[in-house]
């Protein structure tokens, strides 16, 4: 049922996905509660204030970020990609290039981080870090995306750690969703918008490969399906120090780059949940 609903809705113009993702943010905002608070509280923090119009924009653009799923996925690569409209800070990638060194795309819960890697592997191989989908139903359709051309998947288990490495070694780009709740044994706590949050490490980690360039990327999404900017940009900080120094600064570039577009975040994500094994360390990790 999941696969025949995405092939229906694959076939609809990104617009259109759009306009009905929007009018769906608001009826899942409307309808939980749950949801509603975690949105409005996550945003606060972040922000520092009620702003209702980064909370309309916010609501409207959960619900098009989960439409434009299966147009992502599931049309041609190449009709995909040209919906990218303007690229910002592309040099970094070509300087990469001419260094023959490693990249790691560091792209947040921001805008629409599915085109990133298809646009970046429409150049160049990326291989990209892969859970499994909650519902395994969706995960042809997710493997169907994001392994075509030169984007490929590496498993979130220790051979898919061990083949990011590799990657990295051999002078090519990774991608992955840096402020995605890691499992227990796999974060470390680290505030995020001055609140503590389960972290991941391992991005850190990959970050310290000999001579890997960290850029930090989005694509924001334009209005009425018009398509999308893809943003990049270099770190302001560089990643030092022992391993929880490095993740909090990644946190704080993290945020940088989220406050570029605060109203495309995807604040209802449960940012600060807190995995069982990681609850007793709290006290102790929080910088």
């Amino acid at each position: 049922m999941v696969n025949i609903l995405f092939r229906i809705l694959a076939r609809l113009p990104l617009f259109v996905l759009h306009f009905v993702g929007g009018l769906a943010g608001w009826v899942t905002y409307a309808s939980s509660p749950t949801y509603r608070r975690r949105l409005r509280r996550n945003l606060a923090q972040a922000i520092g204030r009620d702003d209702p119009l980064v909370l309309r924009s916010a609501i409207a653009e959960a619900g098009k970020q989960a439409f434009e799923l299966p147009w992502m996925w599931l049309r041609p690569a190449d009709e995909v990609v040209s919906k990218v409209v303007r690229v910002e800070g592309w040099e970094l990638v070509e300087a990469a290039h001419r260094e023959e060194a490693g990249i790691l795309f560091m792209t947040p819960h921001l805008g629409c981080f599915e085109i990133t890697a298809q646009y970046a592997a429409s150049i160049a191989p990326v291989t990209v870090l892969y859970r499994p989908p909650r519902y395994a139903a969706l995960e042809p359709l997710m493997q169907a995306g994001r392994v075509r051309g030169m984007m490929r998947t590496a498993p979130a288990d220790m051979s898919g750690v061990r083949r990011l490495v590799k990657t990295l070694r051999n002078r090519e780009a990774i991608g992955m969703l840096p402020d995605q709740v890691p499992g227990a044994g796999e974060g470390v706590w680290a505030d995020f918008f001055g609140r503590p949050a389960w972290t991941m490490t391992l991005a850190a980690r990959l970050a310290e490969v000999k001579g890997v360039h960290v850029i930090y990327c989005w694509a924001e999404r334009l209005p009425h399906g018009k398509g999308f900017v893809f943003r990049l940009s270099a770190p302001v900080e560089a990643l030092e120090g022992d391993l929880q120094a490095r993740v909090a600064t990644m946190n704080r570039e993290i945020e940088r780059v989220i406050l570029q577009c605060p109203g495309q975040y995807m604040w209802g994500y449960n940012r600060y949940k807190k995995p069982r094994a990681a609850r007793a360390t709290v006290e102790t990790q929080t910088p």
